[in-house]
C-alpha cells in the first residue's frame, strides 16, 4: 500500500525534496480514505500533494505519511449540460483540453498550470481574475478526524486570492463538481487553448524544473516586475537562479538544494522589503521549514 522512506524530489516541479518516512498513491477514493485513517489510527501526521507544483520540501526526513493524489485521476464530462466531475488528481492540463474537445468554454487558460485540480481549488490556483473557483459546483472532501465523506457547496467555500478555506479548516479534497459553459466552438476552443499553452512555454522557463510562480502579486503590483525592476534576474545561489525569462520563477539550473531555493526566497523578501518596503507573500508551501504556514 505504502513505501518507506521514500525520496520526494521527483515528485515535486522543482525536483528538489526530502525522505518521507511513509508514501503513498492511492488510485482510488477508498484507497485515500484507507490511507487518512491508518494515519489517524497509528498517529501518524499526514500531508496531501497533487502534482508538487508551489511546493518546496527540505531536503530532509520528514516524519509521517505523504500521500500523493496524482493517480486519482477520473474524469467525467457532459459534453450536453456542461457538468464535469473530476478527481482530485485530474491534472489542469488534461482538464483544459478535455474540455475544449469536448466544446466547454471557460477552462482554456488553465492549459500550461502544471497541478492538480485539488491543487488547484486548496491554493485557488489562476491566472489574472481567472480560477476553477468560478466554475465550482461542490467539492467532495473526507473529514481529516471523522473520516466521514461530505460535499461542499461552493456558498460554503470561502475563496481569496490564491486562498481557499480549506488551507485551514480540516479537511481533505478527493473529487468536485463544476459547470462549463457548452456548445462552444471546437475549432476555436481547441485553438485558443493551444496559443494560451504556447504564449505560456514563451513567456515562462519551461525548459527548466521550476515551482510556477513563487511570490503572490500584492495589491496593486506585479511580483514579476518590482523583482525585475531590482535587477535580480539571472541572480543565483547556488543551483537557484531567478529565470532571465520570467523573475517571478526560480529554476533548478542542476543541482539546487532546497536550502539554496529557500534562501534565494528569503533574499528577494528582503531586497524588496528594503528598496520597495513591500513584503512579498510566497505562494510556495514550505515543508518541513520553521516557516510560517
Amino acid at each position: 500500500m505504502f513505501s518507506k522512506k521514500f525520496n520526494l524530489s521527483s515528485y515535486t516541479t522543482i525536483k528538489v525534496g526530502g525522505v518521507a518516512e511513509y508514501f503513498a498513491e492511492p488510485q482510488s477514493i477508498d484507497e485515500f480514505s484507507y490511507l487518512i485513517e491508518w494515519a489517524n489510527l497509528n498517529n501518524q501526521k499526514y500531508q496531501i500533494i497533487g502534482a508538487g507544483s508551489n511546493l518546496l520540501i527540505n531536503n530532509i526526513f520528514i516524519k509521517g505519511l505523504v500521500v500523493c493524489t496524482k493517480k486519482m485521476k477520473s474524469l467525467t464530462i457532459d459534453p450536453y449540460s456542461g457538468i464535469v466531475e473530476a478527481e482530485a488528481g485530474v491534472m489542469l492540463p488534461t482538464l483544459s483540453s478535455s474540455l475544449a474537445k469536448n466544446g466547454l468554454q471557460g477552462g482554456e487558460w488553465a492549459i500550461g498550470i502544471p497541478g492538480t485540480l485539488g491543487g488547484a481549488i486548496y491554493m485557488n490556483a489562476g491566472t489574472g481574475n481567472l480560477s476553477l473557483a468560478k466554475n465550482l459546483i461542490s467539492v467532495k472532501v473526507i473529514n481529516n478526524k471523522t473520516h466521514e465523506k461530505l460535499e461542499i457547496e461552493k456558498k460554503d467555500i470561502n475563496f481569496e486570492y490564491r486562498f481557499s478555506s480549506f488551507q485551514s479548516n480540516n479537511l481533505a479534497i478527493i473529487s468536485a463538481k463544476l459547470h462549463f459553459e457548452p456548445n462552444g466552438n471546437l475549432e476555436q476552443l481547441i485553438q485558443t487553448t493551444k496559443n494560451n499553452l504556447k504564449l505560456k512555454t514563451e513567456t515562462q522557463p519551461y525548459h527548466f524544473p521550476s515551482f510556477g510562480s513563487v511570490f503572490k502579486n500584492p495589491k496593486n503590483h506585479y511580483a514579476a516586475k518590482l523583482i525585475d525592476d531590482l535587477g535580480l534576474k539571472g541572480f543565483k545561489i547556488g543551483g537557484a537562479e531567478i529565470s532571465n525569462i520570467h523573475s517571478n520563477f526560480i529554476i533548478n539550473t542542476s543541482s539546487a538544494s532546497s536550502k539554496d531555493i529557500y534562501e534565494l526566497i528569503t533574499v528577494i523578501q528582503q531586497k524588496v522589503l528594503q528598496k520597495k518596503g513591500i513584503y512579498l507573500q510566497p505562494e510556495v508551501r514550505m515543508v518541513g521549514f520553521d516557516y510560517p504556514d
